[in-house]
């Protein structure tokens, strides 16, 4: 198994499987294929006999250098709870640590419980928002009408 960065020929197996990830949810629009190409330094893939098994797809914010952002990521469901999330996350940190970022983003949509347990787990806070939903902190209308989020910051 090896950790790489990812390549434009990475889009189309990736983008190819993202639905049936997510159990059906329709989340390919929300990858499009500039990610491939143009955060490559900072964005990653695991394989393994050329299958892709997990990918993280983040970059450094041009408006907060000091800050990263997660994108997406995605592990095979066969290979969930195998040590893989946390080897790409590590990656994506040692590597925007080095170009000085300090902490790291992202978002998650209320209803993803998994991804809101992981995040958690990995030691990413939850940022409080204007309400909660089942317990959990929420930005009303984050990504514009319902389009509410659970927003996440970790210190690298």
């Amino acid at each position: 198994m090896i950790i790489r960065e990812v390549k434009d020929s990475d889009y189309l197996p990736v983008i190819t499987v993202l639905n049936e990830w997510w159990g059906g949810r329709q989340m390919a629009d929300m990858l499009p294929k500039l990610f491939f190409k143009h955060f490559r330094h900072t964005s990653f893939v695991v394989e393994k006999s050329g299958q892709i098994l997990g990918f993280l797809i983040g970059f450094i914010s041009q408006t907060y250098p000091e800050q990263a952002y997660i994108h997406f990521a995605g592990i095979h469901p066969d290979y969930r709870k195998t040590g893989i999330g946390t080897k790409i996350y590590n990656t994506f940190f040692a590597a925007v640590k080095t170009k000085g970022c300090r902490t790291a983003h992202l978002v998650t949509s209320p209803v993803n419980k998994n991804s809101i347990a992981y995040h958690t787990k990995i030691g990413f806070q939850i940022v409080p928002g204007d309400k909660q939903v089942d317990g959990v902190w929420v930005h009303t209308d984050y990504d514009g009408p319902d389009g509410d989020r659970v927003v996440f910051v970790k210190e690298i």
